[in-house]
């Protein structure tokens, strides 16, 4: 079905029924990690109750989605996509107002650090939780029974799973006992008898995460705004998903990404890939599952990593962590399979579930995975950094180019935010990735490194090209070699030299280009994602907050996620403003303008 045909009657769409439930209509949204928000309500970190005023916010600017990264619960690291279950939400969101057993200054536990989420607010939130859930009688409360029974395929085994990980002072499931690792019935039964207290304890915390979740969606429903929820495409290797289900998982293997001109070694995740022929044993009913609890909160849902429904990196587990991607091969490897390996599982999805997807696809994408994409109706996304005519003219694709079929968006999580590309990385290569490219020809990096780049402007393992580097002739004479030896170089050049003169003048700005981004330019950015064809236009609530006085000192510092790495500042990042500072903000009324004149409305 081609593209320009879309938005005519939905007969050939796949996806027709969930486009049908919120509407074919453009619409301008927010991206917002439920931690980065605080109010004076909340126990150190945004919580659910915070989503409530984050939807009066939404209202208040005109915009009509709010997307959420993955709400399940986390392990040690906080990463929502490495999460313990793919059904259990996370607990350090509940809000803690709505019991009227806490005492108000039980709940204000102050902020350690303005900048970065302190996660022990967790374990002091879950200790309060305790003292709440042993002064209730749940002996008549049929509504946690009906929890209970409408959830048997997950909850409990997630709950015994928690109680057993915290028996086992935080080990993984792998390094229990065999008794427990191998999941013995006799033995676990005997388990839940001794602890049926901290077992029931665990399933009262996904009652109540899931009652003021299911509570936040109604308030969005009644306020006309949509939630976008995240299916992160992957779970934990230590999850209660691969300890009850370890035949659903190729545990010799670790999910990653290959090198690219991002990342030079490629990325290592460590989540198992899928064993799909076992998952569809029973007619896919773990992925059925999945689907039937998110929908009771999302409108849309968000495929992280699409591509791996068709074809996933796949790195041997026991490969050196050193070398991250780099000795990875795709699974399946038959690159024909792809296309109707990815097509089945979309299938699965599409037809269990009345909610739309959406799909991160971004990275290299087989054509196999963009036409099956079009086919369903799917909106991948389209990040302006990286929407470009790459092999003609290697410049940006003015709004009217973009994919009618997409959510456009200024950055991403994993990205930095737009202000900081601007400044940091627009007209500049991976370093690492050069270095390798270098080291690969036996060109010596050192010596080019000097000739090529400004290294007055090259920052954060970035490396900027030089002005005077403005022909190709220039670039493979510097390198010492015949142009055809240095064909990938000549690309790296031609889709990244001049990035920011490309744009400049693409947006029709006057004087000499800046070297950092000002509040007018962004304001300008945001119009030109805001007016392109996408149908959905969503940006970071970082971008959105950007074009104001919120944000203090380097842009580089506002960040939610540094791929690849393990940090204390992933996942972390704090607004330095509290969402009551930012109903009363000024600048609201401009992002309302903005989106109202865009007609995403």
């Amino acid at each position: 079905m081609p593209e320009s045909n879309f938005n005519l009657p939905f007969s050939n769409i796949i996806s027709k029924d969930s486009w049908m439930n919120i509407g074919f209509k453009k619409r301008a949204g927010v991206l917002v990690p439920l931690f980065t928000v605080y109010s004076k309500n909340s126990f150190g970190m945004g919580d659910l109750g915070d989503l409530k005023r984050i939807v009066d916010w939404a209202k208040l600017t005109a915009n009509s989605i709010i997307q959420l990264l993955p709400m399940n619960e986390v392990g040690p690291l906080f990463c929502p996509y490495d999460a313990l279950s793919s059904f259990a939400l996370e607990p350090a969101y509940i809000c803690l107002k709505d019991f009227s057993s806490l005492k108000e200054k039980q709940f204000n536990p102050g902020f350690k650090d303005n900048f970065n989420v302190d996660y022990a607010v967790k374990k002091e939130k879950l200790q309060l939780l305790w003292d709440v859930y042993l002064g209730q009688d749940l002996s008549e409360e049929f509504a946690f029974e009906d929890f209970q029974r409408e959830n048997a395929y997950w909850l409990l085994d997630f709950a015994l799973f928690k109680v057993l990980k915290d028996s086992y002072q935080g080990k993984p499931w792998y390094e229990w006992e065999e008794k427990f690792k191998h999941r013995d019935g006799e033995v676990l039964q005997a388990f839940l008898h001794d602890n049926i207290e901290k077992v029931t304890f665990q399933m009262w915390l996904q009652w109540a995460v899931f009652k003021q979740l299911k509570s936040a969606q109604d308030y969005a429903r009644g306020n006309n705004i949509l939630l976008k929820g995240d299916l992160p495409v992957l779970v934990s290797r230590d999850s209660a998903d691969v300890w009850a289900h370890p035949g659903f998982f190729k545990l010799d293997f670790a999910a990653g990404a290959p090198p690219d001109m991002y990342c030079a070694k490629g990325q290592r995740w460590g989540m198992p890939t899928y064993n799909w022929e076992n998952i569809a044993k029973d007619g896919y009913l773990y992925i059925k599952e999945k689907l039937r609890y998110a929908e009771k909160f999302y409108n849309i849902l968000r495929i992280d990593h699409v591509v791996g429904l068709f074809r996933i990196w796949s790195i041997p587990y026991n490969d050196p962590e050193e070398n991250k991607g780099l000795n990875g091969f795709f699974d399946p490897k038959e690159e024909n399979l792809w296309g109707e390996h990815g097509r089945k599982i979309l299938s699965i999805l599409v037809k269990n579930t009345k909610t739309l997807f959406c799909a991160e696809d971004l990275g290299v994408i087989p054509k196999c995975c963009t036409d099956v994409l079009l086919e369903f109706g799917i909106p991948g996304n389209d990040v302006q950094r990286w929407v470009k005519d790459w092999s003609i003219r290697h410049d940006f694709l003015s709004p009217e180019k973009y994919r009618q079929l997409s959510v456009a968006m200024l950055s991403t999580h994993d990205t930095t935010n737009w202000k900081a590309w601007w400044q940091y990385e627009a007209g500049t290569v991976d370093e690492g990735l050069f270095v390798r490219k270098c080291r690969d020809r036996r060109i010596d990096f050192s010596r080019v490194k000097l000739e090529l780049f400004d290294t007055n402007f090259s920052f954060h393992g970035r490396l900027r090209w030089k002005k005077e580097i403005d022909c190709i002739d220039k670039l493979f004479l510097i390198l010492g070699k015949r142009k055809e030896e240095v064909k990938d170089f000549i690309e790296l050049y031609e889709n990244s030299y001049a990035e920011k003169d490309k744009l400049w003048q693409m947006l029709a700005c006057f004087g000499p280009v800046t070297e950092e981004a000002g509040n007018e330019l962004l304001a300008k950015m945001i119009k030109f994602t805001l007016n392109s064809r996408a149908i959905f236009c969503i940006h970071s609530i970082i971008d959105l907050l950007g074009f104001s006085d919120v944000f203090k000192g380097d842009s580089y510092q506002y960040r939610v996620n540094f791929p690849g790495t393990i940090s204390p500042k992933n996942w972390s990042l704090r607004l330095p403003i509290s969402l009551e500072q930012l109903l009363r903000h000024p600048l609201n009324k401009q992002i309302r303008k903005m989106i109202v004149d865009s007609g995403r409305i």
